[in-house]
């Protein structure tokens, strides 16, 4: 059975670890409890394929910006979650990806961007219309959640297992989908004289 590490990344309060939960347990967290790192596994069977979801649900403050890195290091796909009723949340969302291709040192991560809290209609502070933009930016895919009346939690994580699926076929084939073979080239060869 294939083994998937999700790392569910964005600042504190934003329903990371609830929505890790409500994945994991199919239970909403009602209270906050800020996280520092928790591990959760999950069976699921992603396009009739048995898998399972290994998912670092992970710290947003900013004291812990030494442990991201390790995490980052850890993953494999990840979901980028901020709240759609904080537009401050949603601006440091490039910050976390920034960090992601800096410590992977890749050309292309399985991302999604996720606007979590969809529910709160009425507390809205980012459009959905900003999300799609932010998503183009980041060159990554995008959608709206809410961990408390489970709309698209499912639907988030097993995007990220089906573009890990898609990339991890490109590498066997030899080709990215950039065109590009395995792996980027960052010196030239070594030539001795």
């Amino acid at each position: 059975m294939m083994l998937y590490k999700l790392v569910v990344l964005g600042d504190g309060g934003v329903g990371k670890t609830a929505l890790t939960i409500q994945l994991c347990l199919n239970h909403f967290v009602e209270t906050y409890d800020p996280t520092i790192e928790d591990s959760y596994r999950k069976q699921v069977v992603i396009e009739d394929q048995p898998c399972v979801l290994e998912v670092l649900d992970t710290a947003g403050q900013e004291e812990y910006t030494a442990l991201r890195d390790q995490w980052i290091r850890d993953g494999e796909g990840f979901l980028l979650v901020y709240s759609i009723t904080s537009h401050s949340t949603f601006d440091r969302v490039e910050r976390f990806r920034d960090q992601i291709f800096r410590v992977k040192d890749v050309d292309n991560v399985p991302l999604m961007l996720v606007g979590n809290k969809c529910d709160k209609v009425t507390e809205r502070e980012v459009t959905r219309e900003e999300g799609y933009a932010m998503a183009k930016r980041l060159a990554c895919e995008f959608i709206e959640t809410s961990a408390k009346t489970c709309v698209n939690v499912e639907r988030s994580f097993y995007q990220v297992v089906k573009i890990i699926r898609a990339q991890r076929d490109g590498m066997r084939s030899g080709v990215k989908k950039n065109g590009k073979g395995k792996g980027k080239d960052k010196k030239p060869p070594c030539v001795v004289l």
